[in-house]
């Protein structure tokens, strides 16, 4: 759980205006996205919690309701983290790269870095959205936050030179394209962190690199956008007119 991050203003969190009360809080919050690593939700044991860091059970409740209210509060964490990771724009870097290759690659490997930091907590979160209340719904936000940030980030490489109307008529099936690539990737890396099917695991280094270029591909071969839609089908088989 990155320490940059405070713990003050988060829903459901007893505020406090001493430092140390407040340091004792975000250090429950960082011992409990560790745990979770490790462990499911249901086997977060509050005091286990409060004995990795030297604190009460009393101290624990006395800044969160429940387990529920501390679990939502680690939620609200890792998307405040996400939002500010992944939809921030990066420093301007003259001399950087801006081929598309380069792009998706750095796009990649930013969006496997903040899962891997809170995969104990996305995992939990998944879990959870299965069996019990549903606490993916922020996710989801981000999720569509990220392929618009993702649309702006890769869309110019992507364009090349492209005449102005070819381009002006591509704009739809681009962002379709770059949306599509963005769930490819975010869905792999959710199966990685869920099931761990191998052979790569979100904490391989290499599941980036293959992930950058397999983005790369798919935007590459992205439907020619001066070719017609094809024709939806619904219910069993039959073609929405």
């Amino acid at each position: 759980m990155p320490q940059r991050i405070s713990p003050v203003d988060l829903p459901g969190v007893t505020p406090s205006r001493q430092q140390r009360s407040r340091e004792t809080t975000l250090a429950l919050l960082a011992a409990g996205a560790e745990l979770l690593c490790t462990r499911g939700l249901a086997e977060l044991s509050i005091s286990e919690l409060c004995a990795k860091i030297g604190a009460t059970v009393g101290a624990f409740y006395s800044r969160f309701d429940s387990k529920e209210a501390y679990f939502n509060a680690l939620l609200a964490l890792t998307l405040r983290d996400g939002r500010e990771q992944l939809l921030t724009p990066p420093p301007a870097d003259p001399a950087a790269r801006s081929d598309l290759d380069q792009r998706c690659r750095l796009l990649v490997r930013g969006i496997v870095l903040w899962m891997r930091q809170h995969k104990g907590v996305l995992r939990a979160a998944l879990q959870r959205s299965e069996h019990g209340p549903n606490n993916w719904s922020g996710f989801k936000d981000l999720a569509q936050a990220l392929s618009e940030r993702a649309t702006m980030v890769l869309l110019p490489a992507m364009r090349g030179t492209a005449t102005a109307g070819r381009r002006a008529a591509a704009t739809a099936a681009e962002k379709r394209t770059v949306a599509f690539g963005i769930q490819v990737v975010l869905g792999t890396l959710v199966n990685a962190i869920l099931n761990d099917p191998g052979p790569l695991s979100i904490d391989d280094d290499e599941i980036a690199d293959r992930l950058g270029a397999c983005l790369l591909l798919l935007l590459r071969a992205g439907p020619d956008p001066t070719r017609p839609a094809a024709p939806r089908k619904s219910g069993a088989g039959r073609v929405r007119r």
